[in-house]
């Protein structure tokens, strides 16, 4: 099993930044790709971004330009750069993982943003 871990959520200020971490542990091999997802009060979960083993990226059209995936292999880790943050990206944020299609997720970290 896959265990994922996000941190970096808060409170900020629209037009201000956050970035997100996801860690991976335990049997964390053969991943074919991550994604962050996000769920907001009342909204079904929604793809903020997705990257595949091979380094595609495909992100939904409400965040391209603001946010950015990245990762750090040797720390297992995953980050979630939000750039100019809007009231409506207020959302639970989710990390998930797909192992050999088996989909792990994770607690998630609250993001909210103040207009």
């Amino acid at each position: 099993q896959v265990q994922l871990v996000e941190s970096g959520g808060g409170l900020v200020q629209a037009g201000g930044s956050l970035r997100l971490s996801c860690v991976a542990s335990g049997r964390a091999f053969s991943i074919n790709g991550m994604a962050w997802y996000r769920q907001a009060p009342g909204k079904q979960r929604e793809l903020v971004v997705g990257i595949t083993s091979g380094g595609r990226t495909r992100y939904a059209d409400s965040v391209k330009g603001r946010f950015t995936i990245s990762g750090d292999n040797a720390k297992n880790t995953m980050y979630l750069q939000m750039n100019s943050l809007k009231p409506e990206d207020t959302a639970v944020y989710y990390c998930a993982a797909d192992q050999r299609a088996t989909i792990y997720w994770g607690q998630g970290t609250q993001v909210t943003v103040s207009s």
